[in-house]
């Protein structure tokens, strides 16, 4: 079972009340993979918290589940299992993209992103996941993991297996996120925005953010958009104060997957 983001951003809706979320009332099996050799594990890695999905505490049906603080160290042992089409293509609970082909998963409690080693106990057959989802929420079972992942273990025919978990890379204390002040049609002025922008900036962060303009083609309208970050999150009120009073008012405040 999965959880839409917006749930984790303090509204609650379970996907297992309504199905017009999905494109499929029912989970089911995606198509073969030919070279599941070819789909490698990720590279674990501190990432940012995601500012989505990581709230101290959530409720589902009827149960209250606490995302840890700290994960360093973290193991776990119980039931895996695997989720498949049904969710693809939508989001998980840190706001990213479901892909039934990517090393991912769901776990109740980790911070996200959380970069774990999967180990079958019944045959010693290990894989490393990335963990970027809220789930299973089904009594005995610790992980739910994407079709490629359920595929490297041999879990994706039996649907279920025993596993241990550990976790290899927590991400870091708090997330990060990128303000845009603004999307402009004349590049000139984007570049004139740009400047300034990095001017304002770098008085709070003392030159450490990235400013860049990022343009998006819709038809024949091109926007440019002009961004700093990553900015720390406990930074963010700083910088939007700052940029305020030198006249940038009409922020939007993005995290990694808007971007």
């Amino acid at each position: 079972m999965k959880l839409w983001p917006a749930l984790l951003a303090g509204v609650l809706l379970l996907h297992g009340c309504t199905t017009s979320r999905y494109q499929h009332q029912y989970d089911f099996t995606p198509e073969a993979i030919e070279d599941i050799a070819a789909i490698k594990d990720p590279e674990p890695v501190s990432e940012p918290r995601s500012s989505l999905g990581n709230p101290e505490r959530y409720t589902v049906l009827g149960k209250e589940y606490q995302v840890m603080a700290d994960a360093d160290g973290f193991t776990q042992s119980g039931i895996a299992s695997w989720y498949g089409m049904k969710f693809h293509g939508h989001q998980t609970s840190n706001g990213e993209i479901f892909d039934v082909y990517k090393m991912t998963a769901a776990h109740k409690t980790l911070p996200l992103p959380s970069y774990v080693r999967v180990t079958r106990t019944d045959n010693g057959e290990s894989v490393v996941v990335r963990v970027n989802d809220r789930g299973p929420f089904h009594e005995g079972r610790i992980i739910d993991l994407s079709y490629a992942a359920a595929v490297k273990l041999g879990v994706h025919e039996l649907g279920t297996a025993p596993v241990k978990i550990e976790v290899l890379k927590a991400p870091l204390s708090q997330a990060v996120r990128w303000v845009q002040a603004g999307a402009l049609s004349n590049p000139d002025a984007a570049e004139k925005l740009s400047k300034k922008l990095k001017e304002v900036s770098d008085t709070v962060s003392n030159g450490e953010w990235d400013v860049g303009i990022f343009p998006k083609t819709s038809g024949e309208l091109t926007l440019h958009r002009v961004r700093v970050g990553p900015v720390p999150e406990n930074k963010v009120p700083d910088l939007l104060t700052a940029l305020e009073a030198n006249g940038i008012s009409n922020t939007v405040l993005l995290s990694r997957h808007q971007l």
